[in-house]
């Protein structure tokens, strides 16, 4: 599968390290008559990236910048070579590469070239096609070809197609800046500027003549500076009215988005829907006021001018995640591609949009347009029923409809990324059917024996076969979780992902967590889109046909690190630390599990009963042999150290020096923090730490914990979920709910297994849903209940991470505003501790956890400034940076306590 509603079954995937290895595998297909299917990030929205043959995985080993020559403006990649590492080579010699579709960290040069892909900037940059000025491609059989402007035009006999059919070529194509589907040819006319360009022509061919193994690419100046103006409108009919307005202004980008595809409008004026515009300058100032030139111009009912970077970044996450959000409609209904990208020209873009509308609703459609317009290029994702005959022959229905209203107002099927399945059966109602009969000639003359990617572009397959669902289980499948965001479906949970690979992002800006295990090993499976196919393959029962005892399923979920990340940063919201549960629960029942899986999994249990003997356990732990066995008995890895155990647990300690009883229960002068199993048995300091400061910044008594209660985590996250049920509703028939008064949980990892996994797990019994709703980070707690309160100014760098669950589940911005307020300056970290609970002490886990830790925690850890407070409130984290760095890292909690405590003397 690739980003699109299509499956096909491959025999198998190939990564070639060099052009010969292209060569050699396209020599031995041909002799086999096995098809090729060249394949980049996967991201194709249209199922032109996959095959039944042997799918070539370029993304793995050609990835090398060849040449980059600043003066020529030029650079040569290899065609896996990802569009942000080319553009981070050239940002030093302050270039760039002009296009930049919103998957940007992922997609490669070669798909780009496949699809002609264009971005956010073709206004000012124009597309892929416009940017490529040499290729190096192999055809099928073997054979090697230079392409060039004003050289050979391709294999023999097209030069004779060319003259033979001039008048056609002439008048048989649209005039519009984003017009990508089919061939163009049109670039091979004698009168073509520059002469006749196989370049163009070869640029959109999807895979279907050669296989690109070197590309040599324009670069363009890069503005020094940049600002973007955000414009607000009634509606995108209007927003889109006015964009072609502003194209005079020369702008860098003008792209539209509505309401009903913002998850938060934060930063963005009054309107219903947005025209982003951005600017460029040699100067800051200059930008800005191109910008505020726009704004003032615009006939918009709101605006304004950003100029910060970081909220610029934040802005453009917004419309990047569009193809991620546009999946699930507000109501949660399911949406889908295939009409992701159709072009008219844009002074015909706010008609055409009022006729797509109608469209829809004369057949019971709904979808949110977005995208590129000043280019006229729509992106929309439709709420097709795609898994019952009658939902599939509408599609059909809509789908030569709209193909004939996106003609009439003079467009192309596809404005960018391609035709793939979805549309290349309807290219004669955009082209006629004797240029259409011009396409599949051109594709014989470069590949006679229609190995390359065939039922694409050239003699396609229908639009409505080959799509993925058609495998997936009738009905739903019976399972623990509730899945509420999809009606308690698995599948449905499943088929969140649309494959748009935010999560193969290797190198992951800012906070990102998603996904640490990729990041690491680099392989498809080991992302949360591959881990998401194979749960989809589980299903389909045809590749993977021993369903939750695949042992395939297994092993690709074994270096998941539950991390949570792709709770937040999967644009559509994939949770695969819950799958993984679920997984692990079906996988074992009935059958004897990992070592492991006792030991880490029921730690809570284990350290209750260790408690007595902590002093003696420790010191056995220090005997090298009695540990190494211990390690060894346990399924823990031999290089982690068994941490030490508490001689005093924090709730001994709360009650020795309260000395209260449970009469405390009815007071309303009374804090609830949570005790635990990592704060109660391992790091009972953050709990003396955390009692302290709320006690002084509220006046108020933080009550004793109930004895025996605890999330459930650990079981969670080895997917023992029948105990972990047990174990969560014992927690809520002690835990004597006070309505009205938040729970104050220290450990990130246990306050989202309360806030998410509880009521999931326990969807009929209403206490679990008001407990999850009432779990409070320390700092969301001071800040709502103690909003007067001045905690210690520090004045000093802090460094360190923020809590992987944290980032996916409850959020950071109290702890940054706490920080703010107390002088700890700087960033924390992103990405994930590696540690991750049980992950990183499991045996067999240690490569995997170190590599995650080097990624971003390490090195700003070592990279900081004398004296810098590092701060993480997770005990893995900490646990991570003292056995990996040997270094001593601090709950917030802690900090703001010795704060206190230093302000006292």
């Amino acid at each position: 599968m690739d980003a699109s509603n299509y499956r096909r079954v491959p025999l198998g995937v190939l990564a070639p390290r060099d052009a010969d290895d292209i060569a050699a595998a396209l020599t031995v297909c041909q002799e086999y008559g096995v098809p090729v299917v060249p394949r980049g990030g996967g991201t194709s929205i249209a199922g032109q990236a996959t095959g039944t043959g042997l799918v070539l995985d370029l993304t793995r080993h050609l990835r090398s910048i060849l040449a980059l020559d600043p003066a020529a403006r030029t650079a040569t990649v290899q065609p896996g070579v990802v569009l942000d590492d080319l553009r981070a080579a050239a940002a030093p010699h302050g270039l760039t590469f002009g296009p930049d579709p919103s998957t940007h960290s992922r997609c490669t040069l070669g798909g780009m070239i496949g699809n002609n892909s264009c971005g956010a900037h073709s206004v000012a940059w124009g597309t892929t096609a416009d940017n490529v000025r040499a290729l190096e491609v192999v055809r099928y059989g073997g054979e090697a070809l230079r392409l060039e402007p004003g050289a050979r035009v391709g294999p023999s006999g097209v030069r004779e197609l060319i003259d033979a059919h001039l008048a056609l070529l002439r008048t048989g194509y649209p005039d519009l800046p984003r017009r990508i589907s089919g061939y163009a040819l049109d670039a091979l006319l004698p009168e073509h500027p520059g002469g006749p360009d196989p370049v163009r022509a070869f640029c959109g061919s999807e895979g279907t003549l050669a296989v690109v193994t070197e590309a040599t690419v324009r670069l363009v100046e890069a503005p020094r500076a940049r600002a973007l103006a955000v414009l607000g409108y009634v509606d995108e009919s209007a927003a889109a009215e006015a964009a072609p307005g502003l194209l005079p202004y020369r702008p860098l980008t003008v792209e539209g988005m509505a309401a009903d595809l913002v998850r938060e409008p934060a930063g963005l004026p009054r309107g219903a829907a947005w025209l982003f515009v951005e600017t460029g300058g040699a100067t800051p100032a200059e930008a800005r006021a191109h910008a505020e030139c726009i704004l003032r111009a615009a006939d918009a009912v709101d605006g304004t001018v950003v100029t910060d970077p970081a909220g610029q970044r934040a802005l453009w996450r917004i419309r990047e995640d569009a193809s991620g959000t546009a999946t699930r409609m507000p109501d949660g209904t399911e949406a889908w591609p295939g009409w992701e990208d159709c072009a008219v020209p844009p002074a015909r873009l706010g008609a055409y949009l009022r006729d797509f509308r109608a469209l829809l609703a004369h057949h019971g459609l709904r979808g949110t347009p977005y995208g590129h317009f000043g280019d006229g290029c729509i992106h929309v994702r439709i709420d097709f029923d795609l898994l019952t005959p009658a939902g599939v022959s509408r599609f059909r229905r809509f789908s030569e409809e709209l193909a004939d209203l996106v003609v009439a107002h003079g467009g192309s099927l596809s404005g960018e990324h391609g035709d793939g399945q979805a549309r290349a059966e309807l290219l004669p109602r955009m082209y006629g059917d004797e240029l259409v009969g011009l396409f599949s000639r051109f594709k014989d003359l470069w590949d006679p024996a229609g190995g390359l990617n065939p039922g694409m572009l050239a003699r396609p397959a229908p639009l409505d076969t080959n799509l993925r669902f058609d495998v997936l289980p009738g009905r739903p499948v019976d399972v623990e979780f509730g899945y509420p965001q999809d009606g308690g479906d698995f599948a449905g949970a499943v088929r969140r992902c649309v494959g748009v690979a935010k999560c193969r992002t290797e190198k992951a800006p800012g906070a990102g967590v998603m996904c640490p295990s990729y990041r690491v090993t680099g392989e498809e499976a080991h992302s949360t889109r591959g881990r998401a196919r194979l749960l989809h393959e589980m299903l389909a029962g045809e590749v993977i046909t021993d369903g939750w005892r695949s042992t395939e399923v297994r092993d690709a979920l074994d270096l998941c690190l539950s991390c949570k990340g792709c709770r937040s940063d999967c644009p559509v919201g994939v949770d695969m630390a819950t799958y993984k549960a679920e997984f692990l629960h079906h996988h074992y029942r009935g059958r004897l599990r990992p070592a492991a899986h006792y030991a880490l999994g029921r730690l809570p249990q284990w350290l209750r009963l260790a408690r007595p003997f902590a002093g003696l356990l420790n010191a056995l732990a220090r005997v090298r042999p009695l540990a190494a066995l211990a390690k060894r008995l346990a399924g823990i890895a031999p290089e982690r150290t068994i941490p030490v155990l508490a001689t005093e647990t924090y709730s001994r300690w709360l009650r020795g020096r309260q000395g209260m009883g449970t009469h405390i229960l009815s007071s309303s002068r009374v804090v609830r923090l949570w005790a635990d199993t990592f704060t109660e048995y391992l790091s009972p300091q953050v709990g003396r730490a955390a009692a302290r400061v709320l006690e002084e910044a509220t006046g108020r008594t933080v009550l004793p914990p109930p004895s025996g209660v605890c999330c459930g985590l650990t079981y969670v996250s080895t997917g023992q979920l029948d105990a972990a049920r047990a174990v969560m509703r014992r927690t809520l028939d002690r835990i004597g709910l006070l309505p009205g008064h938040p729970l104050v949980v220290l450990e990130p990892s246990c306050a989202a297994t309360l806030r998410t996994d509880l009521p999931e797990l326990l969807p009929d019994d209403p206490r679990a849903h008001e407990l999850a709703s009432s779990v409070r980070t320390l700092a969301q707690y001071l800040e709502e209940y103690a909003p007067d309160w001045t905690p210690p100014r520090l004045d000093r760098p802090a460094v360190g991470q923020t809590h992987c669950h944290q980032h996916a589940v409850l959020g950071d911005a109290a702890e940054r505003r706490l920080r703010e307020r107390m002088g700890l300056t700087g960033e924390l970290s992103g990405g994930c501790c590696g540690l991750a609970g049980n992950f990183g002490f499991e045996k067999g886990h240690w490569e995997v956890s170190v590599a995650c830790a080097e990624e971003q925690l390490l090195p700003a850890v070592r990279g900081s400034e004398p004296g810098a407070e590092v701060l993480a409130d997770g005990f893995s984290c900490r646990t991570q940076l003292d056995q990996l760095a040997g270094r001593r890292a601090r709950h917030l909690a802690e900090v703001i306590a010795e704060g206190l405590e230093h302000g006292r003397s």
